[in-house]
């Protein structure tokens, strides 16, 4: 019974959970925009490819 109180005093559980959520969130923010950018990106590669293949220079 000592053991389970000594748990819910402790404080550094606590900090770790908080440390785990912000890092989700702060994950979760990173990986949208690496996914939006890469979005935008490949339509802008795909716009130069059309546009150097009517131009002669594709494949």
């Amino acid at each position: 019974m000592q053991w389970i109180k000594a748990i819910l005093r402790d404080e550094d559980a606590t900090t770790a959970v908080e440390y785990a959520v912000m890092l989700a969130l702060i994950l979760m923010v990173a990986i949208g925009a690496v996914s939006m950018l890469g979005t935008e990106s490949g339509g802008l590669w795909g716009g130069i490819e059309s546009d150097l293949n009517t131009a002669g220079f594709g494949s």
